[in-house]
């Protein structure tokens, strides 16, 4: 199911940025909400928040071995059940994210953003999945797993 869930992210942000690319010009703005949510069309050339401007071989060489001890855990982590489902929730939303814009950076060389909040970076729907799944990757150490350990302990 994991597997499929990351396949589907990775379908959905390609779908996604396809759309944007075929149907907006670079640097286009269209208002949803005006002056609260657009779709804005950017290359990013860096990491989050723009980060790294530039350092493609960096990011991809990073990204890329991030990307493959994730998957080889994810694997290991459900075959030897290491960690509860939200576990492996979390790092699937992980990797479907972090593969959708591994891809843009492998074939374009930048990574193609267009969900504007006017207050933050603009960003994409494999951004979602990442930012989703290290809030619930915190949320499973911080919180799921002590609550679980502190439950096998008193049983």
């Amino acid at each position: 199911m994991y597997y499929i869930a990351i396949l589907a992210l990775i379908a959905l942000d390609r779908l996604t940025k396809f759309w944007i690319q075929s149907s907006m010009a670079l640097n286009d703005t269209i208002p949803v909400i005006d002056g609260i949510f657009h779709i804005t069309y950017i290359h990013n050339h860096g990491a989050a928040f723009s980060i790294l401007q530039g350092k493609q071989g960096f990011l991809l060489a990073f990204t890329g071995i991030a990307m493959a001890a994730i998957a080889v855990f994810l694997v290991a982590a459900q075959k030897k059940r290491m960690l509860s489902p939200v576990g492996l929730w979390a790092l699937a939303l992980i990797l479907g994210g972090g593969l959708g814009n591994f891809i843009d950076r492998l074939w374009l060389g930048y990574v193609v953003d267009f969900l504007d909040l006017r207050i933050w970076p603009i960003f994409n729907v494999a951004d979602i999945a990442v930012c989703c799944g290290c809030g619930l990757l915190m949320f499973y150490i911080l919180i799921w797993e002590p609550r679980q350990e502190r439950r096998r302990r008193e049983a």
